[in-house]
């Protein structure tokens, strides 16, 4: 008895302390309610929960000097001091874990020497100027299909998208233009438009791809564009690639249409005449590529080189039957220079320039325009997130039709990159 009724007296006061804190504890049910509803309102405005974003901003601070025959000039359009930025917001959204929606929102500034004012060989990478307008860079879809095959395209991308393997290992830190093309500009011409590729690849590290874009492929104007049409600025890209862990060597073939706008080079990857003359008919575009990185870093840095030759077999210039041009780089980078983490880098080549000319009236050997160009840059890496990278570049013929003692130029920037 004793037992149950010291069960009784609990009962008791536990109705008691209920009875006590009714009022509170309905105030809490209230607002447990409030909270799951609000949690409802988020879960259906969110993004997809596989859906990751990922920024990365540059700024960059830099300037340009001259020497030779026409400096003054050249000082007057392009010897100013700029600041200016570039800025990507890049969206990847997976629906089964292996698939990948990708859309990268960019905007910039950079209208400055570094996207080709004059000396357009100094172009950066990065040097994308949208007059602070946010543009949509990228939008495709890849997933895979079978085993070791994947399928890649879209309205918006590009052919670096479509391969398994980029040829090269320099640079780390993106700076002069011409050093990210694995020396082939003209076979790695990185069109961007609608298109679609499709690429396979095993765990031994060979690798084949198969790419076409169309420039302007979003015109239903058969006779302004579209894809596979005459009017197509068209670019189709075939590689095949071994790439084990450390190294690897590449070929690649592109076919471009460049006098409707497909595959041409731009101002930062070629001398004035090699730029026209991919501008003015079909090209065939060859590259060979290899790379080479060591497993600990010290003395020995990691060695990237390429070779590039297009040929222009019906141009459209005046005077002009055929043309070919030629280039090629290495480069050179030392990981964990100074502090862990920091590198330093360095690369020479040629740019693309004209090594054969055959005119209407017979071959032209005169064609004098191979100038070299050279990069020096160290990157400072801050935090996980934040770099600061000086860089010297030099050119010692911007132009091609100078002679060899003529204009020489020489550039330095600091850039700052933040990554979230």
């Amino acid at each position: 008895n004793s037992c149950l009724d010291r069960v009784t007296e609990v009962t008791d006061q536990t109705r008691r302390l209920i009875s006590e804190f009714e009022t509170e504890l309905v105030t809490l049910r209230g607002r447990v309610d409030g909270i799951e509803a609000r949690v409802g309102e988020l879960e259906a405005t969110q993004f997809s929960t596989t859906t990751k974003l990922k920024g990365v901003t540059n700024w960059v601070l830099g300037a340009a000097r001259y020497n030779g025959d026409r400096s003054n000039a050249m000082a007057k359009a392009d010897g100013g001091t700029s600041f200016s930025y570039n800025l990507a917001l890049n969206l990847e959204t997976s629906f089964t874990g292996e698939d990948m929606l990708y859309t990268r929102l960019r905007a910039g500034n950079m209208d400055n020497i570094y996207t080709g004012n004059g000396v357009g060989l100094f172009a950066q990478e990065y040097g994308f100027n949208s007059d602070n307008a946010v543009e949509v860079n990228r939008l495709y879809y890849s997933f895979p299909v079978g085993e070791g095959f994947t399928i890649v395209g879209g309205p918006v991308v590009r052919m670096d998208d479509m391969l398994p393997v980029w040829p090269s290992a320099y640079p780390s830190d993106m700076t002069m233009d011409f050093f990210t093309y694995a020396g082939a500009p003209g076979a790695y011409n990185l069109t961007l438009g609608g298109g679609a590729g499709a690429y396979w690849q095993n765990d031994a590290g060979f690798s084949v791809s198969t790419s076409y874009i169309s420039t302007n492929g979003n015109l239903s104007d058969p006779n302004a564009g579209g894809v596979a049409t005459d009017a197509a600025g068209t670019s189709a890209t075939t590689q095949i690639a071994y790439a084990p862990e450390a190294w690897g060597v590449a070929a690649a073939y592109t076919y471009a249409s460049g006098a409707e706008g497909g595959g041409a080079l731009y101002s930062g990857n070629g001398t004035t005449e090699a730029v026209l003359a991919s501008l003015s008919g079909n090209t065939n575009s060859f590259g060979l590529s290899a790379w080479w990185t060591p497993e600990e870093s010290g003395l020995i840095p990691s060695i990237s080189t390429g070779w590039g030759l297009t040929n222009i077999d019906d141009s459209n210039v005046a005077g002009v039957k055929s043309a070919t041009s030629q280039s090629w780089y290495v480069g050179l980078e030392w990981d964990d220079v100074l502090l862990e983490g920091n590198s330093f880098g360095m690369a020479f080549g040629q740019p693309t320039f004209i090594t054969h000319l055959d005119t209407k009236k017979g071959v032209d050997d005169s064609v004098n325009g191979a100038g070299y160009a050279w990069e020096f840059f160290y990157k400072f890496q801050v935090t996980d997130n934040i770099t600061v990278t000086p860089a010297v570049h030099y050119l010692s013929k911007p132009f091609a039709a100078q002679d060899s003692d003529g204009l020489n130029a020489l550039s330095g920037l600091i850039k700052t990159t933040f990554k979230f």
